[in-house]
């Protein structure tokens, strides 16, 4: 659900058209940054499908699913990682990583409430429109 009418949301206050600051729903800018900078490469967002669909598994069982190395697929998943896209689990000498939904839930989230925003505006232009 997006700000009510008549709010603008900025860095975590939200500024009414009465002049009242309160604090807005909290959004982590700097998480979402990462999150869509993770998933702006398309070896990345194989990677995270991959997951999704076969459930957690090695870099090395990765590697072997793309044209990439070990080394550079481990590469790709510290990015995911620190986006918080992925966690890992480490048995014995094996690591494997698999998806944190959590993140992909505020940056749909986050495109809902967005879309929500650009809708009152179209929605405004057409009224004026008319």
């Amino acid at each position: 659900m997006g700000p009510p009418n008549g709010v603008a949301v900025a860095v975590g206050i939200a500024l009414h058209r009465d002049g009242v600051t309160r604090a807005a729903p909290h959004t982590d800018v700097g998480s979402l940054d990462a999150l869509f900078g993770a998933l702006s490469d398309p070896t990345r967002r194989m990677l995270v499908e991959h997951l999704l669909k076969k459930g957690p598994a090695t870099a090395t069982v990765l590697a072997e699913t793309t044209p990439l190395t070990r080394q550079a697929v481990l590469k790709h998943l510290q990015v995911l990682e620190a986006a918080g896209l992925l966690d890992h689990e480490r048995a014995g000498r094996e690591v494997r990583y698999r998806v944190t939904p959590q993140p992909l839930a505020s940056a749909v989230g986050w495109i809902l409430d967005t879309a929500g925003m650009w809708d009152k505006r179209i929605d405004r232009l057409r009224g004026l429109a008319t």
